[in-house]
């Protein structure tokens, strides 16, 4: 048997299993290539909150910078739809691959020449957000090609892992770095990690992509792809239950910080423990949409688990200690990542090729969604408290379930 995802797999050999994905080696070199990337993206942020927030002293200097890496993607994760459907995906990530490590190394350049100037620092976190907009289409557009249809919800699944698992190692990674070497070898440890992403992707077989749009006007490429989505209710739907959690929902990873030092009163050392549980149910919750396989592909399966993950986040608002709230926690993470990793491999298994990069593009603008959704819980707690902030905005989540639940019976009974 051939190890690529265009290779006819035979019914002993397409048998379903968490880990189907990683007997394919362009995907385990794919996988290894995010694992790396992931790690060094959160090296790369970690230095670089620290740094700003240790140069400058002023939280509002920090969400600037922090606004600088989200907004482009909010703005132009589109623009790099389109361009991951008009050119080949895998040139696309190695230029952008090339181009990020050019922005990593900047950045030590300018703790090391210039001073930490704040200046630069802003002008360099815009220009890796911007780059982030057109990497990140091309990076799930490439999934498709690298594994058969029945490998799809492991495929995913295991980045979910992937990204989860650099959420634990890279923050610990950073912090004894620069605890050791300085905030600048975390920015030329990012800038290595590039090298290894842009080898795993040449040394990757692939077949030439199916369609190429380079010579088609760009406007027309783009106007296209929205004529797909409002010609396919389904996939405007599919793209609509990963924003709306994502603006009510997912902001509770950055609040968590609110309830550990208002709320739990368990301090930086409950704030990392409830994070790392979060992390730990994500993880699980990957594991498990792997393993349920063709369940994972049935949109009732999607509803429920963003229900659950919806229920679980109002009850960890109510929960009356810390202990009574890690549990529930571990269940949040693992409820949010099984939708998500459903979400996707329906969205994956549905979109025609030809419009894959610039419907899944629109995903990729809940990065700038989640600042939007931080900022909204926030001002609420200000107003009602943190507890019906979080339960408040919870709610909306499960709410929206129901309603697509009854009113969208195509979508509920929808199986891939």
């Amino acid at each position: 048997m051939k190890d690529s995802a265009q290779s006819p797999i035979g019914p002993q050999q397409a048998r379903p299993g968490t880990f189907n994905a990683l007997r394919y080696r362009n995907y385990r070199l794919y996988w290894l290539g995010n694992f790396v990337s992931f790690t060094g993206d959160w090296l790369d942020q970690i230095a670089l909150n620290w740094l700003v927030i240790t140069t400058t002293g002023d939280p509002v200097m920090l969400g600037l910078v922090n606004l600088g890496r989200g907004l482009p993607i909010l703005l132009f994760a589109i623009l790099g739809g389109v361009v991951a459907d008009r050119i080949d995906r895998r040139r696309m990530l190695i230029t952008t691959q090339a181009a990020a490590m050019m922005v990593a190394i900047g950045l030590a350049l300018t703790v090391a020449l210039y001073d930490s100037a704040i200046w630069l620092i802003m002008i360099l976190a815009t220009c890796r957000g911007t780059i982030v907009a057109f990497n990140q289409p091309a990076r799930q557009s490439l999934i498709y090609q690298l594994v058969p249809r029945e490998a799809m919800t492991s495929a995913i699944s295991m980045n979910s892992i992937t990204i989860n698992m650099a959420k634990i190692i890279g923050p610990l990674a950073s912090a004894a770095i620069i605890a050791t070497l300085g905030i600048t070898a975390c920015f030329i440890a990012n800038a290595v990690s590039f090298t290894v992403v842009m080898a795993t992707l040449m040394l990757m077989d692939l077949p030439a992509q199916g369609i190429v749009r380079e010579k088609e006007p760009f406007l027309a490429t783009l106007t296209g792809g929205i004529s797909y989505l409002r010609r396919e209710p389904i996939l405007l739907m599919l793209v609509a239950v990963a924003l709306v959690p994502t603006f009510f929902c997912l902001p509770y990873l950055q609040f968590l910080a609110v309830f550990a030092a208002h709320v739990f009163d368990v301090g930086a050392a409950g704030f990392g423990t409830m994070t790392a549980i979060a992390a730990a149910g994500s993880i699980f919750g990957a594991l498990l949409s792997a393993h349920l396989q063709h369940d994972a592909r049935r949109g009732s399966t999607m509803l429920l688990f963003m229900g659950g993950f919806g229920v679980a986040l109002v009850a960890f608002s109510l929960a009356p200690s810390f202990y009574a709230a890690a549990p529930i926690l571990f269940i949040a993470g693992a409820m949010h990542i099984a939708y998500n990793s459903s979400n996707a491999t329906i969205l994956q298994l549905t979109v025609d090729d030809a419009y894959r990069g610039r419907v899944l593009s629109t995903l990729f603008m809940s990065r700038g969604l989640r600042p939007l959704g931080m900022a909204t819980m926030s001002l609420l707690s200000v107003w009602i408290g943190p507890r019906l902030a979080m339960g408040l905005m919870a709610t909306v989540v499960v709410v929206f379930a129901g309603v697509v639940w009854m009113f969208m019976p195509r979508l509920r009974n929808l199986t891939i």
